[in-house]
C-alpha cells in the first residue's frame, strides 16, 4: 500500500508529528518538534505508562498509545521520529514509510546493513524522506572545522583519526544495550557510529573500499564498567552479567581515493579519563577537535600567505537533536528527496557491518558498491 496519507502541502497547515520511544532520545525529539515552527505534536507511543502520561501531558499530545502500530492506525501523521532500541528501527520505519509518513530515525540506523537497505528502499519506493539523527555532527566544533575545510585552509583530508573512549560507561549492563539481538553491537554501534559519521562528513563523504577491525569484551562480561545511568541486571552467582557485545572496537578504514580513517570506540577501558576526538590531516594543514579534555576545543594548523599559523576558530552554539529535527522538517516542507532518503546513513551501517565481520573473521573486508551484509 503506497502513500495512503497525503503529506501536508508546502506552505500549508502545520506538519503533524509523532514520536515513538519515551527514553532520553525520544524526549530530545519531542523537544525538537516543540521548538520547530509549523509543527503540531499529535502522537506519542511507548511502553512506559508513566512516561507516556507525563510526556503526553507536558506537550499536550492528544493521541497516546503503548503500541506503535496503534499510533499509525489511529493517528494521521506527516512525520514521525523512531527512538526505540535499534532492533525496532527498521520495522517501524518501513511501516511508516509505506504509510506515507516521513521518518527521522535515531542512530544506529538499524541492527545491520540489510535492514538499513530495506529502509532506504522503502523510502525511495514510497517517495518519502528518511533521515537518521546524527546529532553530534551538529556540534559547534564540527561546524567550525567544516567551514575551514570548505574554505580550502586544510586542503584535501587524506588521513583522519576519530574516537570516543570511555573509562567506564556501559549503558545498562544486562539491559537491551548489551544484548546483540536488540542493540546489534556494543560501543561501535552506540557511540562509534557518531565518530564515524563526523569523520566521513568532514572528509567529504569519500567512497569506502576496505575495513579491518578488532573487537574486545574484557570488562562487561565480568560486570565491570557499568555507567551511572541505565539498569544493571547481573545474572548468575559468580557475578557475571548478560553481556553479548564488545566493550572496545577499533577499525582501519581505507577509502577508494587513498585516504584512510582510524576509528576507535569503547564503553569501558583502562584509561584515566574519557576521551572524544577527531583529528584531521590535510594537504594544506590539519585540525584537532577534542571533547572531554577540559571542555570542547578546536585548533587548526595551516599557512597564511606562506607563514605557519595556528588557528582557533570562533565557535557558535551546538545544534544537537533540535537542529537535526529542524533540518528534517525543512527537508519535508521543501519536498527535498534528493540526498534525504537514508543513503549516507546506509554507508555508515555498511562500514559498521564490515567492521564486525572483519573482527569475527580476523580478515580485511572489501565493500562492494551497493552491497549489504
Amino acid at each position: 500500500m503506497n502513500n495512503p496519507i497525503t503529506t501536508t502541502p508546502i506552505g500549508g497547515p502545520n506538519l503533524r508529528a509523532g514520536v515513538i520511544g519515551l527514553g532520553w532520545a525520544g524526549q530530545q525529539h519531542l523537544d525538537g518538534y516543540n521548538r520547530a515552527s509549523g509543527v503540531d505534536l499529535v502522537g506519542l507511543a511507548g511502553l512506559e505508562t508513566e512516561h507516556l502520561q507525563r510526556l503526553g501531558d507536558q506537550y499536550a499530545i492528544e493521541h497516546r498509545y503503548a503500541d506503535w502500530a496503534d499510533l499509525f492506525a489511529g493517528t494521521e501523521l506527516d512525520v514521525v521520529s523512531v527512538c526505540t532500541p535499534p532492533s525496532l528501527h527498521a520495522p517501524i520505519s518501513i511501516a511508516a514509510l509505506e504509510a506515507g509518513i516521513h521518518v527521522l530515525s535515531e542512530k544506529p540506523m538499524a541492527l545491520d546493513s540489510r535492514s538499513a537497505r530495506q529502509m532506504v528502499d522503502a523510502a525511495k519506493a514510497n517517495g518519502r524522506i528518511l533521515e537518521v539523527s546524527f546529532n553530534h555532527r551538529r556540534k559547534a566544533e564540527v561546524t567550525a572545522a567544516k567551514d575551514l575545510i570548505d574554505r580550502g585552509l586544510l586542503g584535501r583530508i587524506y588521513y583522519a583519526k576519530a574516537g570516543w573512549m570511555r573509562h567506564s560507561g556501559i549503558p545498562g549492563l544486562g539491559s537491551w544495550f548489551t544484548r546483540k539481538a536488540t542493540a546489534g553491537g556494543g560501543p561501535m554501534m552506540d557511540i562509534g557510529v557518531h565518530m564515524l559519521d563526523m569523520a566521513l562528513y568532514l572528509m567529504g563523504e569519500p567512497s569506502v573500499q576496505t575495513v579491518s577491525a578488532s573487537t574486545y569484551a574484557e570488562f562487561g562480561p565480568r560486570g565491570r564498567g557499568g555507567a551511572n545511568w541505565g539498569i544493571s541486571s547481573k545474572t548468575g552467582g559468580d557475578g557475571t552479567t548478560s553481556y553479548e557485545v564488545e566493550d572496545l572496537a577499533t577499525a582501519f578504514v581505507r577509502m577508494s581515493d587513498g585516504a584512510t580513517l582510524l576509528l576507535e570506540s569503547s564503553w569501558a577501558q583502562g584509561i584515566g579519563h574519557d576521551d572524544m576526538y577527531v583529528t584531521l590531516f590535510g594537504t594544506e594543514g590539519g585540525a584537532e577537535l577534542t571533547w572531554n579534555r577540559g571542555g570542547p576545543q578546536i585548533r587548526a594548523w595551516t599557512q597564511v600567505e606562506g607563514v605557519d599559523a595556528q588557528l582557533e576558530p570562533r565557535i557558535g552554539a551546538n545544534g544537537g537533536h533540535a537542529e537535526a529535527v529542524a533540518d528534517f522538517v525543512a527537508a519535508v516542507r521543501a519536498e527535498q528527496l534528493d540526498g534525504h532518503q537514508g543513503d549516507e546513513a546506509l554507508t555508515r551501517a555498511l562500514i559498521v557491518d564490515a567492521a564486525y565481520r572483519s573482527a569475527d573473521n580476523s580478515a580485511e573486508i572489501r565493500l562492494e558498491p551497493g552491497s549489504a551484509a
